[in-house]
């Protein structure tokens, strides 16, 4: 007790402080930590090019835009959408880096007087001409620059960045053409190798030959270590560079709708064909079930539904359906036809009400127009009433006032309705008239009507076919059961073979997995499954996840980081080089000294002597010999004219003993040398532009840079 006292009065207030430490410790630890876990914990620099940093803020703009142009292109918004702007803004990302290095490195600039010769010169640069100006007018300077002032001066933030990336495109298009000028006039075809190389391909030898193939040696009996295959790997290194990645086994179970799943909307969609029938207004009827409703009429050659036949048969009034149309049941009803022309060509004068940019007041257009009209019936020039009045945005100027128009974008939301009932409905060809519409008044004539087709109006109410709860739980809890039952990849294996695979699910394997990618092999689009991938461990056995129609179970079979090849990784390539050098030998032991062709196909045991005859040096597949390029070398060496090579030649599908009959040549047909130095030297100019090409600038600045790619770290 005496002891313990003592402790308790001598070590009392060192405890005390102790315990006040250890309580500050983990105080300001977890302030780092949460300081760590806020601004700090999502890295703004995303790569490097050769140490130039990549931050994700500038970035991930040019992936915002690259998303914006693809959707404008009629892209639709999904994943994959994502995924491609992603790796587009990426590798735009570093060939802009390492041509910038570059050109600074050698002196590649464009001026200030260069950049306004691009923009206001003779020759203006083609991105001015596409996005700074209408590129179906002639280019004028004065409203690119017009243009440039008023975004400086009070466009916004985002107009002004766009503006400020055409200008650095710009710059770096004509950097990029003094640089690949550098390149190009340096190119040289020699006379002496155009000569050398017509010399060779005019030569032409005959060869006799024994071989035995590799394939008498079984497999079995060659034995490859893991020591001789990494040294060939080492020796070999720059074939054997890997990217990191990720392979993973799964199991899918599908949450698609059921057979009871269609046959309840079916039943739904039965139901609601006797209500469409009835209703009094249709499209009122629609909206209430979710359904859109196309006021117009479509051309029956263009619709492409699978039971067109049937609905265009009904009457005005009558119903079809419920019928099968990708996941929807559909029913249909008959609103009406037409004989409408499939396009209708017309031209029109427009005398413009937007007095914001140039257009006249309401009342002086209509003035307007009705002396255009007089002017044309007595005889005026359409193409010169165009010019005169027509604004500079109407794209019809280029043509005299001519457009063509199909009839479904003549039905289209957001074409003038008063110009469209005219042309299409109203209006024959040779009619003319003036039709006010949003835009102004336009004095319209009808040129021809294309292609007379039977044009119908129909009212679709689809019904999707979706899976129910039920559907969706069960799928749900058997991907819940086979990851519980799966600790680690050989459980998810043994877990499978016992019990899933007889309910007829299937393994896959998705290989080869990037970091950054939202892709996965097999299964479909998924960042949070891929970011999931990266966080396991090997073997590790991931918690179910929806991809698509499909809830999926995945164990990480594989994992892969930046560098070189794994001897494990490299075996299956490397082996089959290693082991027919192997067999080379003990084929060559077995055919010991070469005296004649004879003797070295007894001590093969019999081989037949065989004969290849037109082989050329260029190389090439042989009927007789395949691809056998060492064996063409000893076949042009003048050395073993006439003689048996001295040395069995070890080629690509077994061992050579080879002896040369005839060398000679044929005439040669190549034409003029100059010409044909001309041709290449042009050949090697458009290789310097082909992102193909070994050639090219910038797929020699990538191969030779050091590129680290951090975009799975925001992404």
């Amino acid at each position: 007790m005496s002891v313990i006292q003592d402790i308790r009065d001598k070590y009392a207030k060192v405890t005390v402080v102790l315990i006040a430490l250890a309580l500050v410790g983990f105080i300001l630890t977890d302030y780092f930590a949460g300081q760590s876990r806020g601004a700090n914990s999502l890295p703004n620099t995303i790569g490097a090019v050769n140490g130039k940093k990549i931050l994700f803020d500038e970035f991930n703009d040019k992936v915002n835009q690259e998303e914006e142009s693809l959707k404008s292109q009629g892209y639709p918004q999904t994943g994959a959408l994502n995924q491609q702007a992603l790796d587009k803004a990426w590798n735009q990302e570093i060939n802009q880096i390492l041509l910038t290095q570059s050109f600074n490195s050698v002196g590649v600039s464009v001026g200030k007087k260069e950049l306004n010769d691009l923009l206001y010169g003779n020759n203006p640069s083609q991105i001015a001409r596409q996005y700074l100006s209408n590129p179906q007018e002639p280019y004028n300077p004065a409203n690119v620059q017009q243009t440039i002032a008023q975004i400086r001066k009070s466009g916004d933030n985002n107009q002004k960045t766009q503006l400020n990336q055409l200008l650095n495109n710009m710059v770096l298009e004509r950097q990029y053409e003094k640089y690949t000028a550098l390149f190009s006039s340096s190119l040289n075809t020699p006379k002496w190798l155009v000569e050398k190389q017509n010399a060779d391909n005019s030569r032409i030898a005959k060869i006799s030959f024994v071989k035995e193939t590799y394939s008498s040696v079984p497999d079995s009996t060659i034995k490859i270590s893991d020591s001789e295959i990494g040294e060939y790997v080492n020796k070999n290194a720059k074939q054997f560079k890997q990217p990191e990645s990720r392979t993973i086994a799964f199991v899918t179970f599908s949450a698609s709708p059921s057979a009871t799943d269609s046959a309840t909307v079916l039943a739904e969609a039965t139901q609601l064909k006797e209500k469409l029938a009835a209703a009094d207004s249709v499209p009122l009827f629609l909206a209430s079930e979710g359904a859109n409703f196309f006021d117009g009429y479509m051309n029956g050659n263009t619709v492409q539904i699978a039971a067109k036949d049937s609905v265009f048969r009904l009457p005005i009034g009558g119903v079809f359906g419920p019928y099968l149309d990708a996941n929807s049941y559909v029913v249909a009803r008959m609103m009406g036809s037409k004989i409408l022309p499939d396009s209708v060509m017309c031209r029109h004068v427009l005398v413009s009400t937007d007095i914001a940019n140039g257009g006249y007041a309401d009342s002086a257009a209509s003035i307007k127009i009705d002396s255009i009209k007089n002017a044309i019936q007595a005889g005026a020039n359409w193409g010169l009433m165009v010019n005169q009045y027509n604004p500079q945005s109407d794209g019809s100027r280029q043509n005299a006032g001519e457009m063509t128009f199909s009839s479904t974008q003549i039905q289209a939301e957001g074409f003038a309705p008063e110009f469209g009932k005219f042309i299409l409905f109203d209006g024959k060809p040779g009619d003319r008239k003036v039709v006010k519409t949003s835009f102004g008044y336009h004095y319209i004539e009808i040129q021809s009507f294309i292609k007379p087709t039977v044009h119908y109006k129909v009212a679709y109410l689809p019904r999707e076919i979706v899976a129910s709860q039920e559907t969706d739980n069960t799928a749900l809890n058997q991907a819940n059961e086979f990851a519980a039952e799966s600790r680690d990849q050989k459980t998810f294996e043994a877990n499978y073979e016992k019990k899933w695979k007889a309910q007829g699910k299937v393994r896959n394997q998705a290989p080869g997995i990037p970091s950054w990618s939202s892709e996965i092999p097999g299964l479909g689009i998924s960042r949070s499954f891929v970011r999931a991938i990266y966080e396991a461990d090997l073997g590790e056995v991931l918690k179910p996840e929806r991809i698509d129609n499909n809830y999926v179970v995945a164990a990480v079979t594989e994992v892969l980081e930046e560098g070189t090849m794994s001897v494990e990784k490299a075996r299956a390539s490397v082996e089959p080089i290693l082991r027919n050098r192997k067999k080379a030998t003990i084929i060559q032991n077995k055919i010991g000294n070469i005296s004649t062709l004879e003797a070295a196909a007894t001590a093969l045991g019999g081989k037949t002597i065989e004969v290849a005859d037109s082989l050329r040096i260029n190389g090439g597949q042989n009927p007789s010999l395949g691809f056998e390029p060492r064996v063409i070398g000893a076949a042009f060496n003048a050395a073993n004219t006439g003689k048996v090579v001295n040395a069995a030649i070890p080629g690509m599908n077994g061992v050579y003993v080879v002896r040369v009959e005839q060398q000679g040549t044929t005439p040669v047909t190549a034409g003029d040398i100059q010409e044909q130095r001309k041709a290449r030297t042009e050949q090697a100019k458009q290789a310097l532009n082909n992102q193909y090409s070994p050639n090219n600038p910038v797929g020699i600045l990538r191969n030779a840079a050091e590129i680290k790619d951090y975009r799975s770290r925001r992404y």
